[in-house]
C-alpha cells in the first residue's frame, strides 16, 4: 500500500513538473474553400434579389435579377446577343493576343541586353505614362473608325503590363543563376529555356491577368465609339432609349467574361507553378 502511494505521488510530481507544450498556432490563410471565388458574387446575387424583392430598390433604375435575365433570354432568342458576343471576343481575343506576344517579346529583348533595355525601356515607360485611352482619336485619324484601331488599343493596353512585369521578373532574377550557367557552359538558348524562363513565370503570371482584365476595360470604352455591333454598341444603344435592363445585361456578360478568363489564368499559373508553395497555394 505504501509502495503504491509513493508510486501515485512520484506519477504526480513528474507529470506537474513536465513543461506543457504549447499549442502551435498556425498562420497560414488555411485550406482553399471549393469554389471561393463564387461566394462574393453570389452574396451580391442574392442580396440584389432580396432587395428588389422587398421593393428597396428602383425598378426603374436598378431592374431586379429575373427582369435581366428576362431580357438577356429575349435577346439571345433575336440573335443580337450572340452577334455582339461573339464581335466582341473577336476584338479582345486579336488583342490580346497581340498584346501579349509584343509584350513578352520586348520584355524578353529588354531584359536579355543591355542595348535592348536602353532601346525600348524607356519608350515603354513613356507609353505607361500617357493614357491609352487618350490616344483613341490619334488612332482614330491614323487607322480609322473600323476594326483595326480597336484592336490595336487594346493589345496597347495589354502589351503595357505584360510588358513591366515580365521584365521587373527578368532584372530580379538572382545573379548567382548567371554565374553558375557560365560556369556550367550553357549555351544562350539553354540559358534562357532553364534559368530565364522559371524565373520570369511569377511576373508574367501578373502581367497576364493585369492584360487579361486591361482587355475587357478597354474594349468596353471601344466599342461604345464609332462601333455598330459588339456589346458595348449594345449597352449605347439601351442608353440612348433608357432600357436600363439591357445595360445591365452587357454589364453582367462584361464581368463574367472577365472572372472566367481571370480563373483559367490562375489556374494555368497554379499548374505550370506547382513547384512553388505560397499563401494561396
Amino acid at each position: 500500500m505504501t509502495a503504491m502511494t509513493t508510486t501515485t505521488a512520484t506519477a504526480a510530481t513528474t507529470g506537474a513538473e513536465r513543461p506543457q507544450v504549447r499549442r502551435r498556432r498556425r498562420l497560414s490563410p488555411g485550406r482553399r474553400l471549393p469554389a471561393a471565388r463564387l461566394i462574393g458574387p453570389l452574396v451580391v446575387l442574392a442580396l440584389w434579389a432580396a432587395a428588389s424583392a422587398a421593393g428597396t430598390l428602383d425598378t426603374g433604375a436598378v431592374p431586379a435579377p429575373w427582369t435581366v435575365l428576362r431580357t438577356a433570354g429575349h435577346l439571345w432568342t433575336d440573335g443580337t446577343l450572340s452577334t455582339d458576343i461573339l464581335t466582341s471576343l473577336k476584338r479582345a481575343g486579336y488583342g490580346f493576343a497581340i498584346g501579349l506576344a509584343g509584350g513578352v517579346l520586348l520584355a524578353l529583348a529588354a531584359g536579355l541586353s543591355r542595348t535592348g533595355e536602353a532601346l525600348i525601356d524607356g519608350t515603354v515607360q513613356l507609353n505607361r505614362a500617357i493614357p491609352t485611352l487618350g490616344l483613341i482619336p490619334l488612332f482614330i485619324l491614323w487607322l480609322g473608325i473600323g476594326e483595326t484601331f480597336k484592336v490595336a488599343i487594346i493589345a496597347i493596353v495589354v502589351y503595357v503590363p505584360v510588358y513591366l512585369n515580365t521584365h521587373a521578373a527578368l532584372s530580379g532574377i538572382d545573379s548567382r543563376y548567371v554565374e553558375l550557367a557560365e560556369v556550367q557552359g550553357l549555351t544562350r538558348l539553354a540559358f534562357v529555356r532553364q534559368v530565364v524562363i522559371p524565373g520570369a513565370l511569377p511576373g508574367f503570371f501578373v502581367g497576364l491577368r493585369l492584360g487579361v482584365t486591361g482587355s475587357w476595360l478597354g474594349l468596353v470604352v471601344l466599342e461604345q465609339i464609332n462601333a455598330t455591333s459588339g456589346l458595348g454598341y449594345l449597352m449605347f444603344q439601351a442608353q440612348n432609349y433608357g432600357q436600363t435592363d439591357v445595360i445591365l445585361v452587357g454589364l453582367l456578360i462584361y464581368g463574367v467574361f472577365g472572372l472566367v478568363s481571370d480563373s483559367a489564368v490562375r489556374l494555368i499559373e497554379r499548374r505550370v507553378l506547382s513547384w512553388r508553395r505560397t499563401l494561396s497555394s
